[in-house]
């Protein structure tokens, strides 16, 4: 059978395109491998089945058990000594997970996209073969080919997983019993979001991270402030330490460690492994396919998505920029778009990044370090949580807001925030940077109040030292 579009891969970046595609008017088939228990195809890739979604499940449970736990008692709330089923929040998770990918299905169907089951691998420019779960290979063809194989977690010689004591991110959302002590490798999204719900939960957890700085794509000052809360959340977080090696032990597996050169060892009973992840190209093109991956598997595209082969495109994890679902699934639409002759693009100058800890942590756009190397001239103004009225009604006044813009122009080039509602409140600033707004066009919209939103509205008026509610 032949098809307008043939997408690899199920994940936020595929399944967006198939869909965008058949509501073109596009005839659209999507290949995926990946299968549930009863063996039938798991739509919906990494971040909605063991990832973003899930994740955020469990962080969700573990703050509402940290809250009564240790906050109540501020609001005036008295409870006795509260405890937690981790049975039951493990099965709120996976049902979460079979709701979402059974809603992809539906939109599938709603929209006339073949799913194919099996693993499909580009043997030319408008074929790719098609391995079912049980062996069987079928050629399926395409004029236009979307590559959309995702990533996995990248697995160090030195710590290898092995199931049971060192897992990755896939494996930590899968505890059956919270560990006494744990140990995660990169303090990263996945290493601080994980290492959020494990130490909420009980666990006592070490965080080893090689970079002398905590979150270095920030600015310093928000990432110091970053680490000093954290810690203050029993997050362990050793900066500038290595993992040399592990070996299995009574207890369950024992670190090499290097600090300031000096080797150590410690003692853990499970351990995660979140270095980050590499594009998941291993087997995805034929040998006869004129594609060459670089030297870290990425399949190279121009900036509409589109390889070396005018009729084939590669979106999300696979290509480069941030390994984001959000990003993955604009270009899903992009390339769509483009197949059916629109003229779309993709603004990467403008992808928000966000840390689902407590507080949470969301950036976009340029920071200081990056306009410093550019000689680009910048003016910024800050704003604390703690200034804020719906913040302190809420006990959550931790953080900050900061607004970076143009010196000459004014228009806002960046905007970080640590805080309650970060990831919500980024969004209004991403909307006005996406219209070219001034940090005075944001100083002179109306914001309601009492808000969190609120900050925002301040950081920017204090860009030009007309703050209302701090002193400038």
């Amino acid at each position: 059978m032949e098809y307008d579009v043939v997408v690899i891969g199920g994940g936020p970046g595929g399944y967006v395109a198939a869909i965008k595609a058949s509501q073109l008017g596009l005839k659209t088939a999507c290949i995926e491998f990946d299968e549930d228990k009863s063996g039938k195809i798991k739509l919906g890739g990494t971040c909605l089945n063991v990832g973003c979604i899930p994740s955020k499940s469990l962080l969700d449970s573990s703050y509402k058990y940290k809250q009564i736990s240790e906050s109540f008692e501020d609001h005036g709330i008295k409870v006795t000594k509260p405890s937690y089923d981790l049975s039951k929040m493990m099965q709120r998770k996976d049902d979460i997970v079979q709701k979402l990918t059974g809603g992809v299905s539906h939109l599938f169907k709603h929209n006339k996209v073949e799913s194919i089951h099996g693993r499909g691998k580009l043997i030319s420019a408008n074929e790719v073969e098609v391995i079912n779960p049980k062996g069987k290979k079928q050629i399926v063809k395409g004029k236009n080919i979307v590559l959309a194989a995702g990533s996995r977690p990248i697995n160090i010689p030195s710590v290898p997983w092995n199931g049971s004591t060192v897992v990755g991110s896939s494996g930590a959302l899968e505890f059956s019993e919270t560990p006494k002590k744990l140990a995660i490798i990169g303090a990263g999204v996945i290493g601080l979001e994980l290492g959020s719900v494990w130490s909420r939960l009980g666990s006592v957890v070490d965080i080893y991270e090689a970079e002398e700085t905590l979150l270095p794509m920030l600015d310093d000052d928000v990432s110091r402030l970053i680490e000093r809360e954290f810690r203050k959340q029993n997050l362990n977080i050793q900066l500038g330490t290595f993992v040399r090696g592990s070996k299995k032990s009574r207890k369950g597996i024992s670190l090499e460690l290097e600090i300031e050169g000096k080797t150590t060892s410690a003692q853990y009973d499970k351990v995660i492994v979140a270095v980050g992840r590499r594009p998941f190209t291993e087997n995805l093109l034929g040998k006869d396919v004129k594609i060459s991956l670089d030297e870290k598997g990425f399949v190279p595209v121009n900036e509409y998505c589109r390889t070396s082969l005018e009729n084939v495109y590669a979106v999300g994890d696979i290509v480069r920029g941030p390994m984001l679902a959000h990003k993955a699934m604009e270009e899903g639409v992009m390339v769509a778009e483009r197949i059916a002759g629109k003229k779309m693009e993709v603004n990467y100058d403008l992808v928000p990044s966000v840390i689902y800890t407590h507080p949470e942590i969301a950036w976009v756009g340029k920071t200081e370090k990056e306009l410093k190397q550019s000689n680009t001239d910048y003016k910024k103004g800050s704003f604390p949580f703690s200034a804020s009225g719906r913040a302190l009604a809420a006990g959550d006044s931790v953080g900050f807001v900061k607004m970076l813009a143009d010196k000459e122009t004014d228009e806002v080039l960046g905007v970080q925030i640590f805080g309650n509602s970060a990831s919500e409140i980024l969004q209004q600033g991403l909307i006005g940077m996406e219209f070219s707004a001034s940090s005075e066009d944001f100083g002179l919209t109306m914001f309601s109040h009492p808000t969190v939103s609120e900050a925002l509205h301040e950081a920017a008026l204090a860009v030009n030292k007309q703050a209302i509610h701090i002193g400038n």
